[in-house]
C-alpha cells in the first residue's frame, strides 16, 4: 500500500533502507489512521488492522511474512525474464539475477530455480550464454544438492 504513495524504492535507488522504512511507515500512518481512521462504521478499526499486517510483513519474522517477501522478489526474477523474452534477447538483464540468493523458504527457492533453468535454456535456445550470479547457476545447484539430502 504503501508503494502507491512513495513508489517501489529498490536498493538500487540508492535510498538507505532506514530511510524508506521511515517514509513508508508515515505513509501508512497516513492512509490507515489519517483516510480510514476519519471513515465511519469501522474505518478506525479496519485500518489498525491493516497497520498490524503491514507491520508484520515489514518485520518479515513470521512465515507468511517471510513468504510475501520471497515471492516479491520471485516477481523480479519472472518480471526480468518477461522482459528478456518480450525483446527476443537484445536485452540481457542478468544483473537482477542476485536477488535470487535472497530467497528464504525452500518452496520459493525451488519455483526460482525452475524460472532460471527457463531462462539459461533460452538463452542457450538464442546461442548466447546467462550473465548474473552465473546465469542462477548458484541458485539452481544449491536447490538441487538440498533435493538430493531429501
Amino acid at each position: 500500500m504503501a508503494e502507491s504513495l512513495v513508489g517501489d524504492i529498490t536498493p538500487t535507488d540508492g535510498i538507505l533502507k532506514k530511510e524508506k522504512s521511515r517514509r513508508e511507515k508515515e505513509t501508512m500512518k497516513f492512509l490507515t489512521e489519517g483516510l480510514l481512521g476519519a471513515v465511519g462504521g469501522g474505518g478506525r478499526e479496519a485500518g489498525e488492522g491493516i497497520m498490524e499486517v503491514w507491520q508484520e510483513y515489514e518485520d518479515g519474522k513470521t512465515l507468511e511474512a517471510m513468504f510475501v517477501h520471497d515471492v516479491d522478489k520471485l516477481e523480479l526474477v519472472l518480471q526480468m525474464m518477461e522482459y528478456e523474452r518480450k525483446e527476443e534477447g537484445r536485452v540481457d538483464l542478468g544483473e537482477f539475477v542476485w536477488v535470487s540468493e535472497r530467497i528464504v523458504l525452500d518452496e520459493v527457492k525451488e519455483w526460482c530455480a525452475e524460472l532460471l533453468k527457463e531462462r539459461e535454456e533460452f538463452w542457450r535456445g538464442m546461442g548466447k550464454g546467462v550473465t548474473g550470479l552465473k546465469g542462477g547457476r548458484q541458485v539452481i545447484e544449491a536447490v538441487e544438492r538440498q533435493k538430493a539430502k531429501s
